[in-house]
């Protein structure tokens, strides 16, 4: 077992499984004309594929899936009736409508349209008016609703995407990473399964205009049933995607491509990739002890920790050997501790990829130690925060 302290981070880091020994920096499995992109496993969680996906972007109507999920959870707390209706304001009609030269559901100015439809054109059609009438409708304003946004992403856990409309239109204060749009994808798809269905439609009719999905990959029965597309000048033309083979499901996130027909080959190529390229692994079963951490001023040196489920992986499967794995804790962790207390996080590395975070427990209670251990612990504390 190794360990050494971050002075930096505050942290101590233990390595905690016999796998390969860490390899040098490789280049990607995988090469994408994508300025950002984040592939990842459904199940496992296992990140397959990363490119610049932390880094803030303008999401364009990529946004409009935060928008969904305000409204699904709305329906799904019962605060919200797909039969209810909401009225077409003149500013929803006039920044959001036909004139305003965006994608629209053609809604008539001051009609009223029942919530099922304008989920339907927010969906399937990419309808900017749909999104304002449902922003105005539930919160009053469309300013207030992308606060709900926000607000919204932090409690689902997104950290860093912020929202100041529901259309994802050109504003600077709307910015998203690619690695939370593919976690919010799984969110929805996890969260809402009665209404996922909707993301998978081919195509919706509003106004007597017969409207296509605009996701082009749903259209090409190569399994994938959502989510979205996105495109502005600033952002390019980007996508969110979800892919079901058999019992495996992917979530995409990517953007910054030059047209629409790149958009389509690279999120294509890079699904079918993630589908083929990798197999599944098993590391731990539940419970099973996964490592040690050092403890300070308790009865023994070290704690045993568990995962309190299977812990599974996929791997690449021509080039396995890039697997490494670490256990990060703040230190020092210090006695007592109650069994099944949670001490810190199992990474998992796939290169320089961290491709799987699981939280880590307690595998025994610790109590304080003896006054001597406490002492000595205390010196080698101080000596290696010297250090």
């Amino acid at each position: 077992m190794q360990k050494w302290v971050s002075r930096a981070a505050g942290l101590a880091v233990a390595v905690a499984m016999a796998c390969a020994a860490m390899a040098p920096a490789r280049a990607q499995l995988f090469e994408t004309r994508a300025k950002q992109a984040y592939l990842m496993d459904g199940e496992t969680g296992t990140v397959l594929f990363s490119k610049n996906a932390d880094r803030l972007v303008p999401p364009a109507s990529l946004a409009k899936l935060m928008t969904v999920d305000v409204v699904f959870h709305a329906l799904k707390s019962g605060r919200l009736k797909m039969d209810d209706t909401f009225q077409v304001s003149e500013n929803a009609w006039r920044q959001g409508g036909a004139s305003s030269g965006g994608s629209t559901m053609f809604a008539k100015v001051h009609s009223t349209i029942p919530l099922k439809d304008l989920i339907q054109g927010i969906i399937v059609q990419s309808a900017n008016d749909a999104c304002i009438v449902v922003a105005e409708g539930m919160a009053g304003s469309e300013a207030n609703f992308a606060r709900v946004m926000t607000n919204r992403a932090r409690k689902i856990g997104l950290k860093k995407s912020t929202f100041d409309n529901a259309t994802g239109l050109p504003d600077p204060k709307t910015r998203v990473t690619m690695h939370e749009l593919a976690l919010l994808a799984r969110h929805i798809h996890d969260t809402y399964p009665e209404y996922y269905h909707i993301f998978g439609e081919e195509s919706f009719t509003w106004n007597d205009i017969r409207q296509r999905n605009r996701n082009p990959l749903v259209h090409e029965n190569i399994g994938v049933d959502g989510l979205k597309t996105g495109h502005t000048e600033n952002a390019g033309y980007g996508i969110v995607a979800s892919m079901q083979r058999n019992d495996r499901r992917l979530y995409l996130a990517m953007t910054g491509m030059d047209s629409e027909r790149e958009r389509a080959e690279e999120s294509r190529k890079l699904l079918e990739w993630g589908m083929r390229s990798f197999e599944k692994h098993s590391l731990f079963a539940k419970n099973d002890v996964v490592g040690k951490v050092s403890v300070y001023g308790g009865t023994q040196s070290s704690l045993p920790v568990t995962a309190n489920k299977p812990v599974s992986i996929f791997l690449p499967i021509t080039d396995p050997d890039r697997l490494r794995a670490q256990i990060d804790y703040d230190w020092p962790l210090k006695a007592p501790v109650e069994k099944g207390a949670k001490v810190g996080t199992l990474k998992i590395f796939l290169g320089d990829t961290l491709s799987q975070q699981t939280p880590v427990y307690a595998a025994a209670a610790m109590d304080k130690g003896p006054l001597y251990k406490r002492a000595f612990d205390a010196f080698e504390e101080l000596t290696l925060s010297q250090f």
